[in-house]
């Protein structure tokens, strides 16, 4: 009898050893991405997915680029693609990143561009085609929030803005429910509510030929 209360406790401690705690997971723990520990030229990290533009080819030039120019350390993540039509969405969605509340942010760098500039952050994408999506541009110097479905954006709102090019930025997005809250460079610049996507994945955005940096990309899931 002995023996065999010893082999349930042995078991018991097996069981619990293999069984994550509950309510723990890789997706709830907050994340940071610095970019400073991948090799420079080196491409995209196996979590990080680019999309594809409407004609079937990658959606961008994603690399990780050193600079003295990088907000922290000096690696950054660039998409460096400096051509494209007026539709054509540089999307990089990064696996494993599926939250529905969360805190999310990033900072970006406009580089160059004339027919687009600047970059954006995507949220709850369910794809690379379907996705909310917050960017700011300098040629047009406003922030706007969209949601894109089947790959049309629709403007939710629009804020104007002076975005001075070649200083980094900050995007954060907060979301909770339907609620939106919007923040540029820590100032609150939209907050609203839609309905249209409960979850899905982060991501990075740059637009027809937008020349884009971006570093310091955090998420914090919210419960």
């Amino acid at each position: 009898m002995l023996k065999m209360a010893h082999l349930r406790i042995l078991l018991l401690f097996a069981v619990a050893i293999a069984i994550p705690a509950v309510g723990f997971s890789l997706e709830s723990a907050t994340r940071l991405w610095t970019f400073d520990d991948d090799p420079p030229q080196s491409l995209l990290p196996p979590e990080f997915q680019v999309g594809t533009l409407y004609d079937g080819r990658p959606a961008g030039e994603w690399k990780i680029l050193q600079t003295e120019m990088a907000r922290s350390g000096n690696h950054v993540r660039a998409q460096l693609m400096g051509k494209g039509a007026e539709h054509a969405y540089k999307v990089v969605l990064i696996q494993g990143t599926t939250a529905a509340n969360l805190d999310v942010r990033a900072s970006f760098l406009p580089i160059s561009g004339r027919a687009d500039m600047g970059g954006g952050l995507i949220w709850r994408a369910t794809d690379d085609r379907n996705y909310y999506l917050t960017r700011a541009n300098p040629l047009e110097q406003n922030i706007r929030v969209y949601r894109v479905v089947n790959g049309i954006r629709h403007l939710l709102q629009n804020f104007n803005q002076t975005i001075d090019v070649k200083h980094w930025h900050t995007l954060r997005v907060v979301n909770r429910g339907c609620q939106i809250e919007v923040f540029y460079d820590e100032q609150k610049v939209f907050d609203l509510c839609d309905k249209t996507f409960t979850q899905g994945q982060i991501g990075l955005w740059t637009k027809s030929d937008a020349t884009t940096y971006f570093d310091d990309l955090r998420l914090e899931p919210l419960h």
